[in-house]
């Protein structure tokens, strides 16, 4: 398996979208440093008829996972009370439940401790502050900021007349540009970008394996668009968020670690774009008040989000 630090080709880009100590040498929070006041109050204009979209996927036994990536397991969901008269008979009676689950398993956002290359993750600190007792010391997910910025729908898929991109298919920066042209706008800083392929219709479909290879996804060139509009978080529709199988023979997940190591920028997977592609399409308007705050799982490497589009 191919090193990045090896390839020079990601090595060149990495140097060029580098974040760290842009924000401070402590900094935990990356690009979301980029949602400002400022603009979440832009976000907040782009409400224009309170129509709201929910993206995420059901937490449910049945998804998206297949056993593919070690311990992802989808959601387990069990009842541990079913009417239970804590208070004696007659009383109000209660019922509770649990759920096991991979934190990672549905729609979720990646946290800047889930990935690390050469040795370090985002900001230059040791991968070893990942630890089986406390998960991600630095970087962990609950520290993300409050996550509520104006959504950009980036809709490759209808840009190029498909409804699902081919599997394997490379989302270049050209395709993002045309994807921006049809939703007439120009993404800006601190805005999060949805970059929808279709591919998740081969999960609402029934077929999970379809869904997960192989994939349309992000290419390697794509991480310096993002970087030079100064985008906050980035989302997608597919499991692996980049191309599979990848671009570049042996070099699995290198936009993860652009993403997540050098620009210490939050990526979310297996976010549900169909309604909202549809809804964009009806309305004539790809920008939207977005809020997306994962779960804050003290040392989560990521975490389960239910984000709505707010049109």
């Amino acid at each position: 398996m191919t090193v990045p630090a090896a390839c020079p080709q990601f090595t060149e880009i990495a140097q060029r979208v580098n974040n760290w100590g842009r924000w401070g040498p402590d900094d935990e929070a990356g690009t979301l440093n980029l949602v400002t006041d400022e603009v979440v109050r832009r976000a907040a204009a782009a409400v224009r008829t309170g129509r709201r979209v929910p993206l995420a996927l059901p937490l449910q036994q049945d998804g998206v996972q297949t056993g593919l990536i070690p311990g992802r397991v989808n959601p387990l969901h069990v009842m541990v009370a079913l009417n239970l008269e804590l208070f004696g008979p007659g009383t109000v009676a209660t019922s509770d439940d649990a759920v096991t689950m991979g934190l990672q398993a549905a729609t979720h956002w990646d946290g800047l401790g889930h990935v690390s290359h050469g040795g370090r993750l985002y900001n230059g600190r040791p991968a070893a502050t990942v630890t089986a007792h406390s998960g991600a010391s630095f970087g962990g997910i609950e520290k993300t900021r409050p996550l509520v910025s104006r959504g950009v729908l980036l809709d490759v898929a209808r840009a190029r007349g498909v409804e699902c991109l081919a599997g394997g298919h490379a989302v270049t920066p050209e395709d993002l540009d045309a994807a921006e042209e049809l939703a007439r706008t120009r993404v800006g800083e601190g805005d999060i970008v949805l970059v929808r392929t279709g591919q998740l219709r081969h999960y609402l479909a029934g077929d999970k394996h379809a869904y997960a290879h192989p994939s349309p996804g992000l290419s390697l060139r794509t991480p310096a668009w993002f970087h030079a509009r100064d985008v906050a978080a980035v989302a997608n529709d597919t499991l692996t968020f980049e191309v599979v199988p990848p671009e570049i023979e042996g070099l699995w997940l290198p936009v993860h670690a652009l993403h997540l190591v050098e620009m210490g920028m939050l990526q979310g997977q297996n976010w549900n774009l169909e309604e909202l592609s549809e809804v964009c399409a009806e309305e004539g308007r790809h920008t939207f008040l977005l809020t997306a705050q994962p779960e804050p799982f003290t040392g989560g490497t990521g975490a389960p989000v239910a984000p709505v589009a707010v049109l």
